[in-house]
């Protein structure tokens, strides 16, 4: 098979690929439909270069280079973009530079003084460029994505980038004449090169769309553990952490402790300031809870005006003074909205585990009877689970 039969079915299975993503479109979150829009037509400007150097000899050889190259650049690009979009990072007019001077290196070297070794320099650079900035983009958000999937795409992205260079070795050491054309037989390598032209827009474009289900199973796990309003996680989330703390804590000497919290008056807010300013005080108390905890603390939203944080090892008394530094913390800092200053107060009851609690719901359930006698005493006070 020669190479541009080959390049002609790589054009194919391209646009076939491009056709399912294009169909599948619609059924991507919004959120992620400019990231997959944007694959896609790097998808389909790669598979306008393949048909190009397909049926190149149909048209003026300049035209046919232009044309190849300049799908290839910007297909590249359009990737890079794609990914720069999907990880939320910033995308000015800079990102055309490297397209824009290859596209200019190769008219130069082609229409002005044809040499293909210096077309092959600049377009293997700039590939070689494009490639490993979406390498980069991959990579450095590793800390926020540990799909299998992002690191598969990095690894495509390598290998192709592996291969442009020894493509640009071999190439350059053969000494080849100004109109050597990549389609033809002249070279062993040409054959191969469509080959590697398919691993991107196929199996790459497989991969980011593995890549768009898994941010979504993502979403809908972080939106299944996590309060909608304050962000912090929810009782299902404190409920499998708790059991997952009250097993090691049983394992150890020092004790699971934990606050279950209650803002004052909270029906007086909302019925007072209505429930738009109920919810701010909501948000407001969980930045004061989150402020005034460790690092190995759990903050999260019960439910309603309830608020349980987990500490690490304390005991009963080192329990009760962390409760109190929180009540205080929250009842110094009033809540101000719409130049309005409202007191806000909070009822804590602290617990930590016993010999005789068998589960972490029997150390809830205690904190919540010392959170009932905090209220019945006045409020704006701390109890400590007998």
């Amino acid at each position: 098979m020669d190479s541009r039969t080959i390049f002609s079915t790589v054009s194919l299975l391209i646009l076939a690929n491009s056709a399912v993503l294009a169909v599948i479109y619609r059924d991507v979150p919004k959120m992620l439909q400019p990231a997959a829009m944007r694959w896609l037509a790097g998808t389909l400007l790669i598979a306008i270069g393949c048909t190009v150097f397909a049926f190149g000899t149909l048209v003026p050889a300049l035209v046919s280079i232009m044309t190849a190259n300049c799908a290839f650049l910007l297909g590249l690009t359009a990737y890079q973009w794609s990914l720069r979009t999907f990880y939320g990072a910033p995308v000015n007019a800079l990102i055309l530079a490297p397209a824009a001077c290859g596209i200019l290196g190769v008219l130069w070297y082609s229409a002005v003084h044809p040499v293909f070794e210096a077309r092959l320099i600049i377009v293997s650079i700039v590939w070689v460029w494009l490639m490993m900035s979406s390498v980069r983009t991959l990579t450095q958000n590793a800390h926020r994505d540990a799909a299998l999937s992002r690191k598969m795409l990095a690894f495509i992205f390598s290998v192709v980038t592996a291969f442009t260079v020894l493509r640009a070795i071999y190439y350059f050491q053969m000494q080849l004449p100004p109109d050597f054309n990549v389609a033809g037989n002249a070279s062993s390598l040409n054959p191969i090169t469509p080959l590697f032209m398919t691993v991107l827009p196929i199996i790459g474009t497989t991969t980011f769309v593995l890549m768009c289900t898994e941010h979504i199973r993502r979403q809908w796990e972080f939106a299944a553990s996590t309060d909608y309003l304050t962000g912090l996680p929810n009782r299902r989330t404190l409920t499998e952490i708790g059991n997952e703390r009250f097993l090691e804590a049983s394992k150890r000497t020092d004790g699971l402790a934990l606050a279950v919290l209650d803002i004052d008056a909270f029906k007086a807010i909302n019925d007072t300031y209505g429930h738009e300013i109920g919810d701010k005080a909501l948000i407001h108390v969980a930045s004061r809870l989150q402020s005034g905890v460790g690092k190995s603390d759990l903050v999260s939203r019960s439910g309603g005006e309830e608020f349980v944080v987990l500490f690490g090892g304390l005991s009963e008394l080192e329990a009760k003074a962390a409760a109190e530094r929180i009540r205080r913390l929250v009842e110094s800092d009033p809540f101000t909205v719409n130049t309005m200053t409202i007191p806000v107060t909070v009822s804590i009851g602290a617990a930590v585990n016993r010999s005789k609690d068998a589960s972490f719901a029997d150390v809830l359930r205690r904190a919540d009877e010392a959170l009932y006698i905090a209220k019945s005493n006045g409020k704006n006070r701390v109890e400590l689970a007998v």
